[in-house]
């Protein structure tokens, strides 16, 4: 299949990236020339495991190719997928489909009779309605599909996700849509990855569904923590033994300081105001939002506590900054609200990530940023572990007591056990325990 991506962020490359390893020729489109250029040279802007040499591969065999010319590779097409950006509007929350909707006036003068429009941005209800009502005005006989095909991609494992996915969830409104994607798809079939038909106004809904309840278990679970921390007992242990349940799961029952990244917290917010417009309110999605707003600012104070209930003129060392491991976006993270609420309080903050310090920044000031775990806790006062790196799983606890000024460690992602830290002289502060 002849397939053309437009838009290289997250979704678009990785996404563009896997169907050409599948064997299908992709053109990955986007206006950024820049961009376009670095990946041509095999430079990729954001950090995947696994994607870079992905990328290479592909290139090299022929089957990628990166363009800012749409009429290079729309008319040629079977498939034009639109994986642009989706982000929150300022103001209202509601999600921004300008590009979406550009993406489509702009492709229409392009398209040949047949193509199949699928829109793998994560949009609102309604949005395919929109983008067939956009080329129809450009186009009014031309004879096209739109489907929806929402993506379920983890940041740190999308590659491993796009081949060995769950589900495929495709909605479309016509025989020849679900044709092209099933074809599209058909080499998942023997990985036994099931695909779900619905309407196209489903599979929309389904995505932010979805995203909705993953984050719902997330602040669930730390609410329990805080419960935990009141009357004695050990968040992990109640985790476990609810998540064994396999009506509940254990995925998502990790008590910590709260979610960020680029879906949940934009998506939870777009779903509550899909809710406001068809007059049907989501009370649990609101409340999921007030509490993870609330979890990070909390961290903040949970530490100044840990610290003897003062920062002021004390530094911190931060490990980890980005939202999650095995990345580097910094879109939401709880260490943005923690390192903010430490500055407020007076603290001075050395910080270390292993990919996100570019990233990171951007989004902070005032932040010394170095080279290494330890050597951000030189001279600091107390380290706070706020994303579970790989890196910091095994620290040196003698190596830290020789540079830290006290030997605390707050660890807000429970990676370590209370009884081996306290073991090695340290004040250990947990999550829920």
């Amino acid at each position: 299949m002849r397939i053309a991506m437009i838009g290289t962020g997250y979704v678009g490359l990785v996404s563009g990236t896997c169907f050409s390893d599948f064997g299908h020729e992709v053109t990955c489109i986007d206006k950024d020339a820049g961009k376009v250029d670095a990946l041509r040279a095999g430079r990729i802007p954001i950090y995947e495991p696994g994607l870079e040499s992905l990328v290479a591969s592909n290139a090299r065999a022929g089957r990628l190719r990166f363009s800012t010319d749409l009429a290079e590779a729309v008319p040629q097409a079977h498939a034009v997928f639109i994986a642009v950006g989706t982000p929150s509007r300022r103001g209202d929350g509601h999600a921004d489909l300008s590009y979406v909707y550009a993406a489509a006036r702009e492709m229409a003068e392009y398209l040949a009779p047949g193509t199949v429009i699928i829109t793998k941005s994560t949009v609102p209800v309604g949005t395919g309605d929109e983008v067939l009502r956009i080329i129809r005005e450009v186009r009014p006989d031309l004879d096209i599909s739109v489907a929806s095909n929402p993506e379920f991609l983890r940041e740190g494992a999308a590659i491993e996700d796009f081949k060995h996915p769950d589900r495929i969830v495709i909605g479309c409104e016509d025989q020849r849509a679900e044709q092209v994607l099933r074809e599209i798809y058909r080499p998942l079939f023997l990985n036994k990855s099931p695909i779900v038909t619905m309407s196209r106004r489903g599979a929309e809904l389904t995505k932010y569904a979805a995203n909705a309840f993953l984050a719902t278990k997330i602040s669930f679970i730390n609410e329990v923590a805080d419960l935990c921390e009141k009357v004695g007992a050990d968040v992990q242990d109640v985790a476990r033994g609810i998540g064994l349940d396999n009506r509940i799961g254990s995925k998502f029952l990790h008590a910590g300081p709260g979610y960020g990244g680029s879906c949940f917290p934009k998506d939870t917010l777009a779903l509550l105001k899909t809710g406001e417009d068809y007059e049907s309110p989501l009370r649990i999605v609101e409340a999921v939002v007030t509490v993870n707003n609330n979890r990070k600012r909390s961290m903040g104070r949970k530490i100044i506590q840990a610290m003897g209930g003062s920062v002021h003129g004390k530094t911190v060392a931060i490990l980890g900054l980005t939202f999650k491991p095995n990345t580097d976006d910094m879109r939401d993270s709880p260490a943005i609200s923690i390192i903010q609420a430490l500055q407020d309080n007076g603290a001075a903050i050395r910080a270390y990530d292993p990919e996100g310090m570019e990233q990171a920044a951007a989004e902070l000031t005032d932040v010394t940023f170095c080279d290494g775990a330890y050597a951000a806790m030189e001279n600091a006062d107390a380290a706070v572990i706020v994303t579970e790196w790989d890196a910091f799983r095994a620290l040196d606890f003698n190596r830290m007591k020789d540079l830290l000024n006290a030997p605390i460690l707050i660890d807000l992602r429970n990676i370590y056990v209370r009884d081996d830290v306290e073991r090695q002289g340290f004040a250990y502060v947990a999550v829920g325990r």
